[in-house]
């Protein structure tokens, strides 16, 4: 299907549902697929339904506020519970949730809890409480959050951020935060699966063994073949490569998984041909990133206390123990003194990658650094991060997605919290209110919120959608909205308050 390209995007034919059982419609394929004259593209629209998203009758409102336009907007990316297609890939929930919009017509796990601190600026407490509920029974189900609601997902998760969803619901809608401590600990048992036994210098799916014995984490996926919904650009990577294609594909996953997909971030930081631009020499298996072993510090800090409250002792010391371990970890392995910032860790090579990125932030979003820490890293940040619309994603400049000159709405909203965390206001409010006038200045020419954004002028009316990656620029858009939304909120008196749209183009969902 793919390499015959009937549909122009690869994740088109995965979302299909089957009209048939998907044996009848495999041994129908065989008897006929080698006949003179097959009609590949009929024999799909015979036997299956494209669920492509329909198009909305969401219209921009000229005039209309970029804060309403945002309130308006959640209905339309709103999904309810409905049953699925037998045979097909969607992965049943059991209450509403928000999707991205665009091409991204399921709920994803990091995306949302972007999206839920946009709900709660909107007085939607509701909707982030049912998707919480959903998170906890995908882990009840799956015994993870996966990366999408869809079958094809299943090897894999995304950031994990159910901790900072369960704290930020207990915050706004007075649930209890404790009655979540199963699919927390859960969570915290899946990440850490295979790191029992592990020898120093190595590796066991998630989990890593550094040569002094402390153990941090990586990405991963349980399968190493090409993508479902990228199935294509994977095999042309692994085929362009000269590797061996399991390890590709591996790691091609593991970098989805991410949420960083793709960047030079997860690539061979000396190639042996100038490869920029391109994957085959994703090595993102042999990286110890800071950003998700802070996540997993906040989720085993997050455990403890709750373990506390709960008048487990012994399990909050247990979970004490493993955060404060992790935090030793991440000092010594990631903490680079001299350039006042966290960097990933190549645990193959044993030593720190070179290419400064946002995921520096990220031990201050969780909570992890130490106060003279986040004070060097807020003059690194300011001096080599820092763009005329927001925080940079890296320092590296090329044609994947996660790189300059794109900005993404996750970043800026972890690296504004963090920095307020901290105390150092005045750094989170540059970046706030440089995004805001970034996303404004292109919802008034275009009237729409889009996925990213270049961070490449200084003047607004040059601003543009980001460019880069495997699909084509997304416009709704769930993260971007609920940034956007919550920024709004705590900034009241900055000019993105008074942008209107000025265009009124349909945006699809």
């Amino acid at each position: 299907m793919q390499g015959a390209r009937v549909f122009a995007d690869s994740k088109t034919f995965v979302d299909c549902a089957p009209l048939k059982d998907p044996q009848e419609i495999l041994q129908a394929y065989r008897a006929q697929g080698k006949a003179d004259g097959f009609d590949l593209k009929a024999f799909v629209d015979q036997h299956f339904e494209v669920q492509l998203p329909p198009p909305s009758d969401y219209i921009s409102v000229p005039g209309q506020p970029l804060c309403a336009h945002i309130d308006d907007l959640w209905p339309v990316l709103t999904r309810q519970p409905l049953e699925h297609p037998p045979g097909g890939s969607s992965l049943q929930v059991p209450h509403a949730y928000v999707v991205p919009g665009g091409r991204f017509g399921e709920m994803y796990y990091w995306d949302s809890y972007f999206t839920m601190i946009g709900l709660v600026a909107s007085g939607r407490t509701d909707l982030l409480h049912d998707m919480v509920v959903n998170f906890a029974h995908l882990i009840d189900t799956y015994g993870h959050v996966p990366n999408g609601t869809r079958t094809y997902y299943l090897g894999r998760s995304q950031p994990p951020l159910f901790a900072f969803m369960v704290e930020l619901s207990e915050s706004v809608d007075k649930c209890s935060a404790t009655d979540f401590l199963p699919q927390l600990r859960q969570e915290h048992a899946w990440w850490m699966r295979g790191s029992d036994g592990l020898a120093p210098g190595s590796a066991d799916r998630r989990a890593v063994r550094l040569p002094d014995g402390s153990v941090l984490n990586r990405y991963w996926d349980e399968r190493d073949e090409p993508r479902e919904e990228a199935w294509l650009e994977d095999v042309t990577t692994a085929r362009l490569s000269g590797r061996e294609p399991s390890e590709v594909y591996r790691d091609l996953r593991a970098a989805a998984e991410s949420g960083w997909d793709f960047s030079t971030r997860w690539l061979a930081e000396h190639p042996q041909h100038d490869e920029r631009d391109s994957l085959v020499s994703i090595c993102t298996t042999d990286i110890v990133p800071v950003d998700l072993n802070a996540f997993l510090f906040k989720l085993e800090t997050t455990i403890a206390e709750l373990s506390r409250q709960a008048g487990d002792a012994g399990t909050a010391r247990e979970f004490e123990a493993h955060a404060a371990a992790r935090k030793t970890a991440v000092m010594a392995w990631m903490w680079d003194e001299a350039q006042g910032a966290f960097f990933d860790h190549d645990w193959r090579l044993r030593q720190r990658r070179s290419c400064l990125t946002a995921a520096c932030i990220a031990p201050l979003f969780a909570g992890l650094a130490d106060p003279p820490q986040a004070d060097a890293l807020a003059a690194t940040v300011q001096q080599r991060l820092l763009a005329p619309g927001g925080l940079s994603t890296t320092e590296c400049t090329s044609d994947q997605q996660w790189d300059q000159p794109n900005g993404w709405a996750s970043l800026q909203w972890m690296a504004m919290s963090g920095f307020h965390k901290y105390g150092h206001d005045d750094l989170a409010r540059t970046i706030a209110h440089r995004w805001l006038a970034t996303v404004a200045a292109v919802y008034e020419r275009e009237g729409k919120l889009v996925e990213k954004y270049a961070l490449r002028q200084v003047e607004h009316q040059m601003t543009t959608g980001g460019g880069g990656g495997e699909y084509p620029l997304q416009d709704g858009f769930g993260w971007t909205n609920g940034v956007t939304r919550a920024l709004l909120h705590a900034h009241p008196q900055h000019t993105a308050h008074a942008c209107v749209a000025h265009a009124a183009e349909p945006m699809h969902r």
